[in-house]
């Protein structure tokens, strides 16, 4: 399966929100608005398959040492073929480029991101603003059963 990742456009957002839409009503991924989307469109990696969206990524960046990969998802159809892994794997060659230090994720498929170098650490140790600028908006706040993981660069 040939897979193409591209940086995102605006006129992408449309697809991309359809996408996500079932893992956002579960809860699994955060609601993001069309406008949040646009503000931060730079940040969004897209896999393609045949001309299709078929999975996304972004690599929001926190400060000048630590970035997340967030929003990941692919399309439940075409999931274990490692497409997720790319374009993970492409964000984390992005945060290197970048020059970040680290980048973290909160997320429910820990062993995923394990395989990928990722490591476990407590909640508490995420920056504030991350809790209150994302977190506080998720359906399942604050009981939460998220794991957040960290990727020393």
């Amino acid at each position: 399966m040939k897979i193409e990742l591209k940086k995102a456009s605006l006129s992408n957002i449309e697809m991309m929100q359809k996408l996500v839409a079932p893992e956002v009503e579960s809860g699994i991924i955060l609601a993001r608005s069309e406008d949040e989307i646009a503000t931060n469109i730079r940040s969004y990696t897209l896999a393609y398959f045949e001309d299709e969206i078929v999975g996304f990524c972004a690599l929001h960046i926190h400060t000048a040492a630590l970035a997340e990969v967030r929003s990941l998802i692919v399309k439940e159809s075409l999931r274990g073929q490692k497409i997720g892994e790319q374009i993970v794997n492409r964000c984390i060659k992005e945060a290197r480029a970048l020059g970040l230090q680290r980048v973290l994720t909160l997320t429910y498929r820990q062993g995923f991101f394990e395989r990928l170098g990722f490591v476990e650490i407590p909640k508490e140790s995420l920056p504030e603003h991350k809790i209150w600028a994302d977190c506080i908006k998720c359906k399942h706040f604050p009981v939460c059963n998220e794991v957040s993981l960290i990727k020393n660069l």
